[in-house]
């Protein structure tokens, strides 16, 4: 019995490999999904689903009935009036204008600190940098709840190594009065969050091509001039990205002031607009009026981000 003969074109075991290739293509491109599922569950559970639940209950009120004596809790549909409360509370509104100021200060000095320390530890005069960088990067690891007592305890005025160090240099100093306490909780947030600004920038910089800067310096530019005309401008993408964390992350102060809250009386439950959230409903049981808050929260914050991030593009557009 003889074989059939080969077409012209075609290989022995020509067949058995191509199956092969179809079903292991077929396995290459599920794994992806597989190896994204976990994510994918947790950021629809975590974050998606808060949102939208969040969304759904701030239209509503909830109607009570029979004051305690088996009356009936109801919610009713109405539409946008707890934005319009959210919006009539003075408190609210002042929350927001607190950690506009607040973060009109903290964000540029932080990042100005972070982008200079940065350009410090990537410049080749700088001696010790693994120690002085491990050194600057320590209060992130700081929870921000342990900072705040630990500059809590250095504000008190009676207790306060500070306060009694400037006092015996003729310096009156009261960090928790009402007019400064607002940056000393700054003063906290910089503290503690510089570090990693710096690691993201220092990283940036690393992807510098060094031949830019041998360039450079073959041109006669000190480092001065490297770092402000190539550099920075290298690395801008990544003073977008920390510029947007960390004005995401001041509209979402909340750790730092609630803490302080246990050494001062000048910081009140509405101090910013994550707590004057946790005030409407975990304090004052008002789910509906606190989701309106939180959603509004959030729609500025997209709108800053947007506003922020087309600027950054338009300003990256002109330059090339």
């Amino acid at each position: 019995m003889t074989a059939a003969p080969l077409t012209q074109g075609t290989r022995v075991g020509d067949q058995t490999p191509r199956r092969r290739r179809k079903v292991g293509g077929g396995g290459v491109r599920i794994a992806p999904y597989v190896f994204l599922a976990p994510f994918i569950l947790l950021f629809l559970v975590f974050l998606v689903l808060p949102i939208v639940v969040a969304l759904y209950t701030s239209f509503f009120q909830v109607e009570r009935s029979g004051l305690g004596f088996g009356g009936s809790n109801d919610p009713v549909f109405v539409w946008f009036q707890n934005y319009e409360r959210a919006l009539a509370n003075s408190a609210f509104l002042e929350s927001f204008g607190r950690v506009f100021l607040f973060g009109i200060v903290q964000v540029p000095v932080m990042l100005g600190l972070s982008l200079v320390l940065a350009l410090l530890f990537d410049s080749a005069v700088t001696k010790w940098k693994r120690f002085f960088q491990l050194s600057v990067f320590l209060p992130y690891a700081v929870p921000s709840v342990v900072a705040a007592l630990i500059w809590g305890f250095l504000y008190q005025p009676k207790v306060s190594p500070i306060v009694e160090g400037l006092a015996s240099i003729g310096i009156s100093a009261d960090f928790l009065a009402p007019g400064t306490v607002l940056w000393s909780i700054a003063n906290v947030s910089v503290w503690s969050v510089t570090g990693v600004n710096m690691i993201i920038l220092f990283s940036s910089l690393q992807t510098v091509p060094r031949e830019m800067y041998e360039a450079a310096r073959i041109d006669g530019a000190g480092e001065f001039r490297t770092a402000m005309q190539i550099k920075v401008p290298m690395i801008f993408p990544a003073l977008i990205l920390t510029t947007l964390f960390s004005i995401i992350g001041t509209l979402q102060l909340f750790n730092e002031p609630m803490t302080m809250r246990s050494v001062t009386s000048n910081i009140s439950g509405n101090y910013t607009p994550n707590m004057a959230v946790f005030q409407a409903t975990t304090l004052g049981g008002d789910i509906n009026m606190g989701s309106a808050m939180a959603i509004l929260i959030g729609v500025v914050t997209f709108v800053l981000s947007v506003v922020v991030s087309a600027l950054s593009n338009r300003k990256r557009g002109a330059a090339s």
